[in-house]
């Protein structure tokens, strides 16, 4: 197949495929497939719920089109999966998204087809379990009838600074011809580079160890948090006066949630145990970001209690549901586990967030969020997530949320020092 030839289709129109899908449509012909129908309207009228791209960029997707129909997708011949790959209640890859997106895909697999992954998996993933159900459902041989490639996706939720163009792109493919196909085809839109990995298990461990290794960073400098809170020492002055030398790494402490840093190092975690390894750090990072929303609530509850605030029956006002700022993203968000918490104690919580969607916050999570918190009536104030909005606010604005006996508690250092109660 020539690049000339290639009629693309994104199967997955989420944060990863949609502005993949808008920049191929760009400059050629591009099908977007979503089993999601109300998503499929919402982008044939020039709306995108997630933000990630905006009416005017939709529009000069000229060469674009959007259906829900999987029949569409004979059209194509080059397919690039972008559906979600998330954890179980156990902490196991689910890989369920992964595999109804390959027999989709698979019922119209002609000879000649690549299918490309771009979904964060464990290394072997796309040959030990997408390829299989390809051949199972196509009936046709993998890299003799149909090729596959990875390239795994970059997206950073919230940021209109990286984008999908201008971050490099990390290429694969599984015959050597498959490989500089794909790597030409992303080349047309990827204006910062690609790099194109010796192997499809390379580029597929590549992406899981981008989050994997920031994951264990946090935990270290959370950890540190701890440590330091105990020893009675603001920890951004440590990490401001640390962060003088040339090579110190800026990272901050505080919960790790969102679809990447918080799940991706299971899949690396499960491929390792499966081969009989157990790997020490990774878990043991994982643990202590999980537990950093319980740590929050232990030290509020800790503070009102000095302050001889009644802690059951109290009201605490948690701003902020996203997983991260300025950004309408609830995936994995651990602000609930600080909600949940709070609820241990027989604390009333309201949640207020204007950037999420209160139907998808009650469907994912249970929680209604409050449409404006009310002034004056909380025994504490829990600044979770960093929205533009809420750092406009300013520090008495906030506290006029508060009781006149009140603890303010600044996760994220929107505050300047000494206008909070609390940092983390």
């Amino acid at each position: 197949m020539n690049i000339q030839d290639v009629r693309l289709a994104v199967v997955g129109l989420g944060y990863v495929g949609l502005p993949l899908a808008v920049e191929f449509g760009k400059h050629r012909d591009v099908l977007g497939f979503d089993i999601n129908t109300r998503r499929i309207e919402e982008l044939r009228a020039g709306r995108d719920h997630t933000l990630e791209v905006d009416g005017p960029e939709l529009a000069q997707a000229r060469h674009l089109r959007y259906s829900s129909d999987p029949a569409e997708l004979a059209s194509a011949n080059v397919f690039i999966v972008t559906v979600p790959t998330p954890i179980d209640e156990y902490k196991q890859p689910d890989l369920t998204p992964l595999e109804r997106a390959s027999e989709t895909i698979g019922r119209v697999l002609k000879r000649g087809d690549i299918v490309i992954y771009e979904s964060t998996v464990y290394p072997g993933a796309t040959e030990e379990v997408c390829v299989p159900v390809l051949e199972r459902i196509s009936g046709l041989r993998f890299n003799v009838d149909f090729y596959a490639g990875y390239s795994p996706e970059r997206i950073n939720p919230g940021d209109k600074q990286h984008r999908v163009s201008t971050i490099r792109k990390v290429t694969s493919g599984s015959t050597p011809e498959v490989a500089d196909l794909v790597d030409a085809l992303y080349r047309q839109i990827i204006t910062a580079g690609t790099h194109k990995a010796p192997s499809i298990k390379v580029a597929e461990a590549a992406k899981v160890i981008e989050n994997t290794q920031r994951d264990v960073n946090i935990a270290l400098i959370n950890e540190l948090a701890l440590i330091f809170n105990r020893l009675g020492i603001d920890t951004l002055d440590v990490l401001e006066a640390a962060g003088t030398k040339w090579n110190f790494l800026p990272f901050r402490p505080g919960l790790v949630g969102g679809h990447c840093i918080g799940v991706d190092p299971y899949y690396l975690t499960h491929k390792a145990q499966s081969i009989g390894y157990h790997p020490e750090i990774i878990l043991a990072g994982r643990r202590l970001n999980d537990s950093m929303g319980s740590y929050v609530v232990s030290q509020l509850v800790k503070a009102m209690t000095k302050r001889r605030i009644q802690v059951q029956g109290s009201r605490v006002l948690v701003m902020g549901l996203a997983f991260k700022e300025n950004c309408p993203d609830l995936r994995n968000t651990r602000v609930v586990d600080i909600v949940r918490e709070l609820g241990e104690y027989s604390i009333e919580v309201d949640v207020y967030d204007p950037w999420v969607d209160p139907a998808e916050a009650r469907h994912e999570y249970g929680i209604t969020p409050v449409a404006q918190p009310a002034a004056g009536a909380y025994d504490g104030i829990i600044l979770a997530v960093a929205h533009h909005q809420f750092a406009a606010m300013g520090a008495a604005a906030l506290r006029a949320l508060g009781k006149p006996e009140h603890v303010l508690y600044d996760l994220k250092y929107v505050l300047a020092a000494g206008e909070s109660d609390l940092r983390l």
